[in-house]
């Protein structure tokens, strides 16, 4: 049993490397070096290409989050029956595990929206006519998602090591 709570926590924190380093990666490098005026003309496809292509990666991550957060809850000793004890949210380490359950929630349903809604909105508009209010309107929508997932990210980042060190508090 402890080699495979080995294995899920090392996967667990892999998936976090990749999804918030990737997510970092795209905030401090690729939108950066998209504003430089020779890219000018490739922008929209080089965007459009690097976020379908992290789309796919970042969903990976998360659905690995999602399992391998189960599976070490599980194999800590969380059955069913503590997960639905009053007692555990009482807890220090309830009270963080339900505030990270909350941001993976809020984490979910942003990324949903940036990823299915506001991405290739952002992406047709910006094809059609990029200079145009409605695409700065989108723009900015996509790159305030973008950046509430990316500090929410780290937020639970934080909540998460608090959860095996014990909260400060």
């Amino acid at each position: 049993m402890h080699a495979l709570y080995v294995v899920s926590v090392w996967l667990h924190l892999l998936a976090a490397m990749v999804w918030i380093g990737g997510m970092v990666f795209l905030a401090a490098v690729v939108v950066p070096a998209l504003k430089s005026p020779e890219l000018a003309p490739s922008r929209v496809a080089l965007l459009h290409g690097t976020g379908v292509r992290f789309r796919r990666v970042g969903w990976l991550a998360l659905g690995t989050l999602l399992v391998t957060g189960l599976l070490n809850l599980l194999l800590r000793g969380y059955g069913l029956t503590q997960l639905t004890s009053a007692a555990l949210w009482r807890s220090s380490f309830g009270e963080v595990l339900a505030a990270k359950l909350v941001l993976v929630a809020v984490i979910l349903a942003l990324s949903l929206v940036h990823d299915f809604v506001v991405g290739p909105r952002a992406t047709r508009v910006l094809r059609t006519d990029p200079t145009s209010p409605a695409a700065a309107r989108v723009r900015r929508a996509a790159s305030w998602l973008g950046r509430a997932n990316l500090l929410l990210a780290l937020a639970v980042l934080a909540l998460a090591v608090m959860l095996v060190r014990g909260a400060p508090w």
